[in-house]
């Protein structure tokens, strides 16, 4: 299904998250190893779970419910890279209407972080704030980063507010430097806070359609327009994947500290999850994608087949040791 049939059915249901603030709900007790797992390993029965998970952390949750279907050091703070830009989104993107239009300072730009990844916004140019979102989403342009943020008051205002949204969600792995996941000295995140995001930004309708938009026009220099593909190769089918059944975003990042990492979300027969993969070892290619859609495929089988997974109140934990 669509990412905007998703949205027609479910926003309504999600449209509080944001305002409420985000949890996620454990596995229950029974239905964990029955042998104490050691330190931040998986929570859901070894059997159950695909093989081949490398990555030093990942969850799978489903986005309307909240609830965890198996997680492994799901609060093990790490370098997200891009992937923070799910919370960047979150803060910033309800703001500013997607027509409104920005010309290029070189201020805006100043302070980019040499290696950023760019969608190639150009000092003088003019943007709708639209095409400064979709440079975000599909290039993970640190450019358009810059831009939205001394918008919304400047870098360092930028990564406060984020720290005080991230807190509001109940995101308490997270510490925000940098606003568009360029490593800094301190800036962590973790698959669940990572998680949280992601939920928080499908209940939004413009982050929904941004995070599954596979390729579109951007303004080019000088005039006219070149077509941009969206780097998540999980969303367009390439460097030898297929696109993923019923993919509907969310958000890729790498940098040399963090690694390959991954927001993946999918809807199928009814159920939408999310899959967060951190920094896989296997070395493999493509091996961020290829776990996300091994634990998607684990978690659809798991909720067509109506498995429980429990559901918590304060002050419980998702089942691991933290």
């Amino acid at each position: 299904m669509a990412f905007d049939a998703l949205v027609s059915k479910k926003a309504g249901a999600l449209a509080m998250i944001a305002a409420a603030g985000v949890s996620l709900s454990p596995i229950p007790a029974d239905a964990r190893p029955a042998a104490a797992p050691t330190a931040r390993q998986a929570v859901a029965p070894a059997r159950h779970l695909p093989g081949g998970l490398s990555a030093l952390a990942w969850l799978v949750a489903d986005v309307n419910t909240g609830r965890v279907l198996a997680s492994k050091n799901s609060h093990r703070k790490l370098a997200p890279a891009s992937t923070l830009k799910t919370l960047f989104a979150v803060t910033v993107l309800p703001k500013f209407p997607a027509r409104r239009v920005r010309q290029v300072s070189a201020g805006d730009l100043a302070g980019l972080g040499s290696g950023s990844s760019l969608v190639g916004v150009r000092q003088g140019q003019s943007y709708t704030v639209a095409d400064l979102w979709n440079g975000v989403f599909l290039r993970s342009g640190n450019d358009a980063v810059h831009v939205l943020a001394a918008m919304n008051g400047g870098w360092s205002a930028t990564a406060r507010e984020m720290q005080q949204t991230a807190r509001r969600l109940g995101a308490r792995d997270t510490t925000v430097k940098s606003p568009d996941g360029y490593d800094a000295p301190g800036q962590v995140s973790s698959a669940y806070d990572l998680t949280v995001f992601a939920r928080a930004g499908l209940a939004n309708e413009d982050f929904a359609r941004y995070c599954s938009t596979p390729r579109v026009a951007f303004p080019a220099a000088g005039g006219g327009s070149v077509q941009i593909e969206n780097t998540n190769r999980m969303l367009v089918g390439s460097h030898g994947l297929s696109r993923y059944p019923g993919i509907i975003g969310v958000k890729n990042g790498y940098t040399s500290k963090a690694g390959n990492t991954l927001v993946a979300a999918a809807r199928r027969n009814g159920h939408t999850l999310i899959a967060t993969v951190l920094n896989p070892q296997s070395g493999e290619l493509n091996g961020v994608y290829k776990e996300a859609g091994a634990l998607l495929d684990w978690g659809f089988d798991r909720v067509a087949r109506s498995e429980p997974v429990g559901r918590s109140g304060p002050g419980d934990d998702d089942g691991e040791d933290s």
